[in-house]
């Protein structure tokens, strides 16, 4: 049910906007009453970023696997180029159809939701670091660590989705994405290179 109200939901936010579907068009479209919309997805927002919890948790997540030996900038940094070159990870690295990206572009409920995600995002990470590095939650290194970490991150995924929305080809855009995914990380590595290291 889950995935048939995504996949109603994601071909009429396609052909009218986000902000022009209803939830009783959504669940007439889908044959289902209103209440079974709202029981799965209690904002429409949810039918787009349906991941987004897993979206949340990516950048902690990259950390907190890191292997032993790896600072949190390296473990993100080879976590984004891991999920670039398997073909998806689109959580992590913010590879979308252009119709999402379109989607997003062109909704500003979605955009700030989209917002609000990478906030959570951002405080995740900072209390995996915290944890990582022993030190109390709100620690400010941790917090000013995370927020550059998450705005590396943040950028190169809007240079991803700028790049599927010019029609920049898949494998064009994952070379591109590479590339600047070394330029973003290396400029942190002088001041988190040392950081958060994960021991044995």
């Amino acid at each position: 049910m889950r995935e048939q109200l995504v996949r109603v939901s994601t071909r009429l936010f396609a052909e009218r906007g986000f902000e022009n579907v209803t939830v009783a068009e959504i669940a007439a479209a889908a044959d289902v009453s209103k209440m079974t919309v709202f029981n799965y997805f209690p904002f429409n927002e949810d039918l787009v970023f349906d991941a987004h919890e897993r979206m949340a948790e990516s950048l902690a997540r990259a950390v907190r696997e890191r292997v032993v030996g790896r600072s949190a900038l390296r473990g993100l940094r080879e976590a984004y180029l891991a999920a670039l070159a398997g073909g998806g990870g689109t959580v992590l690295t913010g590879r979308v159809s252009a119709e999402f990206a379109r989607l997003v572009r062109d909704s500003p409920r979605l955009r700030s939701r989209e917002r609000e995600i990478g906030d959570r995002g951002e405080e995740a990470l900072a209390a995996e670091l915290a944890a990582a590095t022993g030190a109390p939650p709100g620690d400010l290194a941790a917090c000013l660590a995370a927020a550059q970490l998450a705005a590396a991150h943040r950028v190169l995924v809007g240079l991803t989705r700028r790049w599927v929305l010019d029609g920049v080809p898949t494998a064009e855009a994952d070379r591109r994405a590479a590339a600047a995914a070394a330029d973003a990380f290396g400029a942190l590595e002088p001041v988190l290179g040392g950081y958060a290291v994960r021991e044995g």
